[in-house]
């Protein structure tokens, strides 16, 4: 015979279905019903912590039974109140104060329209800079059917018909991509060397304009990489007055000691000078993945940083770049940057 089923008033006001079994009345799971105290909160029955306020809720202790607080590193003398990040363990923020980007001095110009020969050339996608120079003194390039040979020439795109080898040069429209690069690949644009190459990932048929990655991933580190054809945006993203944030995960042979992260911030020695970081994070319950903060720009220098303290990375990630994120990109896909991700790279809006 089916039970009975009998719907009863919560104290909210709705209705709750209850079961009336061997002429007994259960609630679910037999727990007994909730108390209240004067002012309207639960009180817990039969010892149990009481939740401070919050209706059925006691205090849960953090991942592996730990304080929450003190797992960061909460009760280490001198880090109060900034191991706050939720999901990270033991975060430590550098107390080096970062020098200040240089002010740069606005100075206006008077746009009229004209660009110099050379980066005209290298706009127009074959070439650099460099070697436009190089086919200007050769004489293979002309302005209006005049072949020049000197340098520091200027010309309107709009109007003045420069050539190259006979053939028209139009000047190439700004592109800017996000690729999320993986591993074995090497960051540069021609490496005869290489068997892989980033610029392999990109295709010429969507992205038919002359690229160049903004800065370098060595050959065994993943992640956020921008490429672009606009040579002052990458020179203002790469450059160390500038100060761009970077931050990596790092994976590394053996669990990390509490007392080497504390050296990470105060300041590792190498053979070109002090390295710290930032900022440093367990990142959750394996000890030998951190993730790390870092504004400097010297070659490998996260990796040089823990292999001065005994560690071999195993892996090295880099999961954020001057604002810009690998998210919902998987290894080896890119994507183009929109118009608002643009502007804020133009305008410095992100650190």
């Amino acid at each position: 015979m089916r039970p009975r089923i009998k719907r009863s008033s919560t104290r909210d006001g709705h209705d709750r279905p209850e079961q009336r079994t061997g002429g007994y009345r259960t609630s679910e799971n037999n727990r007994p019903r909730r108390a209240y105290d004067d002012r309207g909160r639960y009180e817990h029955k039969e010892g149990r912590p009481s939740g401070g306020g919050k209706p059925g809720y006691g205090r849960k202790p953090a991942s592996g039974g730990h304080d929450r607080q003190a797992g960061r590193g909460g009760n280490r003398p001198g880090y109060e109140g900034r191991n706050v990040r939720k999901g990270f363990q033991y975060r430590i923020r550098t107390e080096h104060p970062r020098p200040a980007a240089p002010s740069m001095p606005v100075v206006q110009k008077e746009d009229d329209g004209m660009v110099r020969l050379n980066k005209f050339i290298a706009n127009s996608g074959i070439c650099s800079r460099r070697e436009a120079d190089e086919y200007i003194a050769a004489g293979l390039v002309s302005v209006n059917g005049q072949i020049i040979t000197e340098m520091g020439v200027k010309v309107n795109p709009a109007e003045d018909d420069v050539r190259f080898n006979g053939e028209r040069l139009r000047g190439e429209k700004k592109v800017y991509v996000l690729l999320n690069k993986p591993k074995d690949f090497v960051t540069t644009t021609s490496d005869p060397h290489a068997e892989k190459n980033v610029m392999q990932l990109i295709s010429r048929d969507l992205c038919p304009e002359r690229i160049f990655p903004v800065g370098r991933l060595d050959k065994s580190t993943t992640g956020v990489l921008l490429l672009t054809n606009d040579g002052e945006l990458a020179e203002k993203l790469t450059h160390p007055s500038f100060q761009k944030k970077k931050i990596y995960q790092v994976t590394l042979d053996k669990n990390v000691k509490p007392e080497d992260m504390d050296r990470l911030v105060q300041g590792v020695a190498l053979e070109d000078g002090q390295a710290y970081a930032d900022e440093v994070a367990y990142n959750g319950d394996d000890r030998s993945v951190v993730g790390i903060e870092i504004h400097s720009g010297k070659n490998r220098i996260v990796r040089r940083m823990f292999e001065a303290l005994g560690y071999k990375v195993r892996k090295l990630d880099r999961v954020y770049f001057a604002g810009l994120t690998k998210k919902n990109l998987r290894r080896g896909q890119w994507r183009f940057l929109s118009d608002e991700e643009v502007t804020m790279l133009k305008l410095n809006f992100y650190e």
